[in-house]
């Protein structure tokens, strides 16, 4: 029973992770950078100050990473139970029998039994979850649960770079809400919040350094480098 809840425990840990992933992929973070945020809240480890600041600054992020928090320590306590119990031999026992086999064995054995049971496990499973065409599926799959369920709202830009002092470089499409669609880049006044277009991707052409004079329609992807939370809060309501 302790060997079938470790390789269980085993299991949700990687789901878990993936389910972070894909919800901090939603809120913005590019897909590596939300990868190994999942797995460094989960784990409790490889939080890096930069990093951590897309997601302590961010309501959304703030509480995806507080339920991997809480669901990595649960996991942790259960794969350290389970994995020292599958390993303890069981002195009321002078033998035991192999499942599926007809085959008897000292019970000091079991251990060690249970300990290639537990290598061969580990090696199937992370094959299975690092297996493209699987992990794509499963990846879209979950993805269209949590904007279903609407457990994570997504939004419509991608944090691509972070710097220093919480800037960084988005790539944010305009939607119809937004409140500089149809405006000029001067009308629009973004420097004044600390934001700069790099440029503009509009049908597939790309216009590098904008002139003021340039107006923003829908559809277009601006590629802009300022202080991230200014940008989330001017050009992407949704994120708020």
């Amino acid at each position: 029973m302790n060997l079938l809840l470790f390789i269980g425990a085993i299991i949700v840990s990687f789901v878990a992770v993936r389910i972070g992933a894909v919800a901090f992929h939603l809120t913005g973070l590019e897909w590596s950078l939300a990868k190994f945020q999942a797995l460094s809240c989960f784990s409790g480890t490889g939080f890096t100050t930069k990093e951590a600041e897309l997601v302590v600054g961010h309501p959304q992020r703030r509480r995806i990473a507080s339920v991997l928090m809480i669901l990595g320590n649960a996991g942790f306590v259960t794969l350290v139970a389970t994995f020292a119990n599958s390993l303890r031999p069981n002195i009321y026992l002078t033998q035991f029998k192999l499942p599926f086999f007809e085959v008897f064995l000292p019970s000091w054995v079991a251990p060690w039994v249970n300990l290639a049971i537990i290598i061969l496990s580990l090696f199937v499973i992370y094959r299975f979850f690092t297996y493209r065409k699987i992990i794509e599926k499963f990846t879209n799959f979950l993805r269209e649960r949590l904007i279903k369920k609407e457990m994570v709202k997504p939004v419509s830009f991608e944090e691509i770079v972070i710097a220093t002092g919480g800037y960084g470089v988005s790539s944010v499409e305009v939607l119809s809400d937004s409140p500089i669609v149809n405006k000029t880049l001067y009308e629009a006044a973004l420097r004044n919040y600390d934001i700069n277009i790099l440029a503009i991707e509009r049908e597939k052409k790309i216009i590098p350094n904008p002139p003021a004079e340039t107006k923003i329609i829908l559809g277009d992807r601006l590629i802009c480098f300022g202080k991230l939370d200014n940008i989330r809060q001017k050009l992407c309501p949704a994120s708020k």
